[in-house]
């Protein structure tokens, strides 16, 4: 039987949801969208040419994470690094403009801004042309981040972990963000294989099939391989409640009793995945606090996925749009 939330429970939960309060540690970047038409084959080379008819400008990674939790009514503070470009001040510009504090971003001088630029043609991408580092940042800017992160975990009730692999989530980061949740507050991770182990301590974390395939060494091809993997991944993270997300076919949820709960998919079309899996990270934890059970936060946390992946580029969720969802409006 599919696992459902009851519409008066699922109110009870999101009217929880409404003023919580996160710090977000991790990859911070900037999404920019070139849209356009095709109007011919380049004479240079065999590869559409693409006339832009306008841009746009979204926040990707961390910065998306806290964005999906202001739009449903939290509040939310980033902990992350930019560069000292014009891309970290239009990163600022979108984080203010949707409700967050920049103050507790790094400046590190000579490092890019991680840019993400999307050429998309009659609603389908073309190409992406990736600006970035993934090189460990330096001790004096880990230092200053992790100064910044215990100074923004005292007054949170959680801290969510956007692991991009952008040099940003680090072990010594990692480990001072578990530190300074201490035992108040939970850990969310959206997660990275190479950095599996470190995640110990976490309350949750939400790998892919092929981050899970991974970090289990075990590779998922049916039911029974993907059971198997889950179990090998709560051994590595005792404790800790494993979400496999799994697109099309929905989700598999771990628990460390060792109950497994399959929880199919949500959407009704798949326009774009980006930022689904933030999407699932910021409903799962804010459900959570709100005294949701885990699987309750997982199915509110699908059907938030499912509506994210019907629209194009990097998407947040609101409170109404959830309501509906959940038939909780």
């Amino acid at each position: 039987m599919r696992p459902i939330v009851d519409p008066a429970r699922a109110a009870e939960i999101l009217s929880r949801m409404r003023g919580r309060r996160f710090l977000v540690v991790g990859d911070i970047m900037l999404d920019r969208y070139v849209f356009g038409e095709v109007t011919r084959i380049s004479p240079e080379a065999p590869v559409p040419i693409v006339r832009a008819l306008r841009e746009e400008e979204r926040l990707g990674g961390a910065a998306n994470v806290a964005r999906n939790l202001i739009a449903l009514g939290a509040e939310a503070l980033v902990c992350g690094v930019v560069g000292d470009d014009a891309d970290a001040e239009a990163v600022r510009s979108l984080l203010a403009a949707s409700g967050v504090s920049g103050d507790h971003l790094v400046r590190a001088p000579g490092r890019p801004t991680t840019l993400k630029t999307r050429i998309i043609a009659h609603q389908q991408q073309v190409v992406r042309l990736d600006h970035e580092r993934d090189d460990p940042l330096g001790e004096g800017i880990e230092d200053a981040l992790g100064e910044r992160i215990e100074a923004a975990a005292a007054g949170v009730e959680g801290i969510l972990l956007s692991d991009y692999a952008k040099g940003v989530v680090a072990e010594r980061t990692i480990a001072r963000s578990l530190r300074a949740a201490g035992k108040d507050r939970k850990v969310f991770v959206d997660p990275k294989v190479r950095h599996f182990s470190l995640y110990r301590g976490a309350h949750l974390v939400t790998p892919n099939v092929a981050e899970a395939s991974l970090a289990a060494g075990e590779k998922i091809v049916d039911e029974a391989s993907l059971a198997r993997a889950g179990q090998s991944l709560l051994a590595i993270l005792p404790g800790t409640t494993v979400l496999v997300t799994r697109g099309a076919d929905g989700m598999s949820l771990f628990e460390p009793s060792g109950r497994h709960t399959h929880i199919g998919t949500a959407a009704r079309q798949v326009f774009d995945v980006t930022g689904a899996g933030d999407t699932v990270i910021s409903v799962f934890a804010l459900a959570s606090i709100a005294g949701a059970s885990a699987v309750e936060a997982a199915v509110i946390a699908n059907h938030a996925a499912g509506e994210v992946v019907q629209e194009a580029g990097a998407a947040a969720i609101t409170i109404a749009s959830l309501e509906r969802a959940l038939g909780a409006a």
